[in-house]
């Protein structure tokens, strides 16, 4: 097996769909907890606001799922087929959600009537709210294992992707984001709608919290394989405690009103939680239920070593390039959201 830097081509490209993802998490996350927040917004001025705080860079956001798909396709196209047939509910339901919520987004100024705005409203709110939620359900399954067969084919019951465990780690997933969105537009806003948002952050920390703290707990209990790897190796407990620091400081900063800050770390807690599932996974990449002899790793759902090192070469090049953009698209639009003749 081929190796770059003594690490093998699978470990490498785990650790690229897992920083691809993370990235995604981060960016479109605030975006979609913006949306989570809209309809708390009751005037029309207050929820043009809002919008137009997303609206330079949500869409450039969602290139990175796009990016992520790509990588996942790319380099572990056997779990890419698992996932995508066995999971083809919920992510039906995402596609579906993530085009009415842009078609919302771009429609909604079309017109002056109110019923018109409030229809575009509910659909960017409701939608955005069940991305984050289907999400969370998605990743919630792929903690959890799922049944499958000998050819990695999934082999149970398509209402089992809603099961307790996966719901409570998309309502956590809903509540982090939300979170995430509330600093972003404290970051974009001023006056009564920055008030608004404050208080409205408050509820959506301690709802996260509560949350995490349930699912943290359910985990150990009933999914003992999440915390093997760190048993085995206990430096590794680190990173969830990194994790846990993190979201710790973000009402710390939010009560002194160091939004950039906090809103540094509401990602951070994104990457360190992020990388606690990359541990609790590694090496598999989905365990099977039924039968762990069927679970998916990174070796037997990997594509050959020459076709990872070739796509490792257009990752190093293409990453760093749309990484470059995102930044000057955020620092070309920084600073508070003004209204104008061309806003939403």
């Amino acid at each position: 097996m081929e190796t770059f830097l003594g690490i093998d081509y699978p470990t490498l490209w785990f650790l690229v769909v897992g920083a691809v993802f993370s990235g995604y998490a981060i960016l479109d996350g605030f975006d979609l907890g913006a949306g989570a927040l809209h309809l708390f917004f009751k005037k029309d001025i207050s929820r043009r606001i809002a919008l137009n705080a997303v609206g330079p860079v949500w869409d450039g956001n969602e290139v990175w799922l796009v990016i992520g798909g790509g990588t996942l396709f790319a380099g572990f196209p056997v779990l890419y087929a698992t996932l995508f047939s066995g999971m083809y509910i919920p992510f039906m339901l995402f596609l579906l959600f993530i085009i009415l919520r842009a078609i919302a987004i771009e429609f909604r100024g079309k017109e002056e009537m109110k019923w018109w705005r409030n229809l575009w409203d509910v659909t960017y709110s409701i939608s955005s709210m069940m991305l984050a939620l289907c999400l969370g359900i998605v990743l919630g399954n792929v903690l959890k294992g799922m049944p499958l067969t000998a050819n990695y084919e999934f082999n149970g019951d398509w209402l089992s992707f809603f099961n307790p465990y996966a719901l409570l780690v998309g309502f956590t997933t809903l509540f982090l984001m939300t979170l995430h969105g509330g600093i972003y537009l404290c970051i974009k806003t001023e006056g009564k709608l920055f008030e608004k948002i404050k208080k409205l952050l408050r509820y959506a920390i301690a709802g996260f919290v509560t949350l995490f703290a349930i699912l943290s707990l359910y985990s150990l209990i009933y999914f003992p394989h999440l915390s093997d790897r760190f048993k085995e190796t206990p430096v590794l407990f680190i990173v969830p405690a990194l994790g846990i620091l993190s979201i710790a400081n973000v009402p710390r900063l939010v009560s002194k009103q160091k939004f950039v800050s906090a809103f540094i770390f509401s990602a951070l807690t994104f990457s360190f939680l992020l990388l606690t599932v990359a541990i609790e996974l590694y090496p598999r990449l989905l365990l099977a239920t039924n039968n762990p002899d069927y679970s998916i790793t990174i070796y037997n759902a990997a594509a050959s070593d020459k076709s990872l090192g070739i796509m490792l070469s257009f990752v190093a090049i293409g990453v760093p390039l749309i990484a470059t953009y995102t930044f000057f698209v955020y620092k070309a639009f920084w600073g508070k959201v003004k209204i104008d003749e061309s806003s939403y």
